[in-house]
C-alpha cells in the first residue's frame, strides 16, 4: 500500500550508523479524518510498528456489542436493531452487519463466566443525529427480532407455567379464574396473547402462589 511504501522509503532516507543522530520525520496519515486518541503525551523513543495516533471519521462510526452466545445464535446480518441509553434522544436505528463467528469468555457482575459474541452493527441514522457520539463510547443495543402491531398483550408478570403451556389468572367479578393461553412475541415487560383471552380481559399481575382457580380477590 502506498502508505507502507512512504514509511519503507523514511527509513532508507534516514538511516544512519549515529544512534544519537537527532531526526526529524514528518509523518503524514493514511486516511483523513480526525485524532481520537494520542498514545503519547510527550517526546519518547518509539519502537518499529508502534501506533502513535488513532485516526478515524466520527461520522462513519461501528457499534460493536457484546451478547450472550445463546443470543447471538438469534442474530443474523441485516436484523434491526436500535441503539437506546447512548446520551440522547430518540433511539438509533441500526442493523446488524457481522456475527463474529468466535466467542469469548467473560465475568459478568455476578461473579459468574459467560460465554459472549461481539456483534458489529452499522448506524443506519444520519450522522447529525448522533453528532455526540463519540469513539469507545457506551450504548445499549436492542435487537428486533419480530414484530406486530394493534395484538392483544398481557405484562409478562401475569404468566406462569401451566402443564405443558402458559396461563393466566383472568378476574371473573370477584373471582379468579385460570385461563391457559397461547403466547407470541416478548419484549419490554410485554407478552402477546394469540389466544386465551379477549379484549378487555382483566388478569391477575404477580399472581401469588397460594392463589388458585376459584379463589376470592379484590380489585386495587
Amino acid at each position: 500500500m502506498q502508505h507502507e511504501l512512504a514509511a519503507a522509503e523514511a527509513v532508507l532516507a534516514h538511516d544512519s550508523t549515529d544512534a544519537a543522530a537527532a531526526v526529524e520525520l514528518e509523518i503524514r496519515s493514511p486516511v483523513d479524518g480526525v485524532v481520537l486518541r494520542r498514545h503519547f503525551e510527550s517526546g519518547r523513543p518509539v519502537q518499529v510498528g508502534q501506533p502513535l495516533l488513532d485516526v478515524g471519521d466520527p461520522e462513519a462510526l461501528e457499534v460493536e456489542v457484546d451478547v450472550l452466545s445463546s443470543d447471538a445464535v438469534r442474530l443474523s446480518p441485516g436484523l434491526p436493531a436500535e441503539l437506546v441509553r447512548w446520551g440522547g434522544e430518540p433511539a438509533l436505528a441500526a442493523r446488524v452487519r457481522q456475527v463474529e463467528p468466535g466467542g469469548f469468555t467473560k465475568v459478568s457482575a455476578l461473579g459468574v463466566e459467560e460465554q459472549r459474541v461481539w456483534v458489529v452493527l452499522d448506524i443506519d441514522a444520519p450522522p447529525e443525529a448522533f453528532r455526540g457520539l463519540g469513539d469507545a463510547y457506551r450504548v445499549n443495543a436492542r435487537f428486533i427480532l419480530g414484530e406486530a402491531h394493534d395484538v392483544l398483550h398481557v405484562p409478562s408478570s401475569a404468566l406462569f407455567r401451566h402443564g405443558d403451556g402458559q396461563a393466566v389468572l383472568r378476574v371473573d367479578g370477584a373471582r379468579a379464574r385460570l385461563q391457559p393461553v397461547r403466547t407470541g412475541l416478548r419484549g419490554g415487560g410485554e407478552v402477546e396473547i394469540l389466544d386465551g383471552l379477549a379484549r378487555g380481559d382483566r388478569v391477575v399481575v404477580h399472581p401469588d402462589r397460594e392463589l388458585s382457580d376459584g379463589d376470592r380477590i379484590r380489585s386495587r
